[in-house]
């Protein structure tokens, strides 16, 4: 089946817009962080941010979501710190045979509505140690592979995901 590439029509054009000048900033700061300034680098600098923007926008168009910078902020900060504790958990668990490590799956149901949010949360999610969202039940439940179900995952999830909704507001 063929994809056609083509810009998404945005019900108000100032989301667009504002999605667009975003998006095209973000990329820029990235060109520039990766590939340092360059007055001689600018066209190509100039085609690669446009091109990433288009690509960007037909790939996820603006939606009702919006990212609270303090929001992703506190996010930032906390991921090392949790990541750190659970791969170290998983490490002890895995070295140490008297350890219990009880692999299986859980269920957590989700606030966040089936989407985009939802689908950040659950990448946010399979980054940490120990914990992988492996898909979705009928009921719109999350499937959890675990490390030990001993654990309680699903209230570790819940707060990973109230950190997650404060940065991805509802706008």
């Amino acid at each position: 089946m063929a994809t056609s590439w083509r810009m998404p029509m945005a019900t108000d054009s100032r989301n667009l817009l504002a999605g667009a000048t975003t998006r095209a900033a973000g990329f820029c700061v990235l060109w520039l962080v990766l590939a340092g300034y360059s007055l001689g680098d600018l066209p190509a600098a100039a085609v690669a941010v446009a091109g990433a923007t288009f690509v960007s926008l037909c790939l996820l168009p603006p939606g009702r979501w919006r990212v609270s910078p303090l929001g992703v902020a506190r996010l930032a900060l906390r991921f090392p710190g949790q990541a750190v504790m659970a791969g170290v958990d998983v490490a002890r668990r895995a070295l140490d045979p008297r350890l219990p490590l009880r692999p299986g799956f859980v269920t957590y149901a989700p606030r966040l509505p089936p989407g985009s949010a939802r689908d950040g949360f659950c990448a946010l999610a399979s980054l940490m140690p120990g914990t992988l969202p492996v898909g979705t039940n009928e009921d719109g439940t999350l499937l959890v592979h675990c490390l030990d179900i001993g654990q309680p995952a699903a209230a570790q999830l819940a707060a990973e995901e109230a950190v997650f909704m404060r940065a991805v507001r509802d706008g």
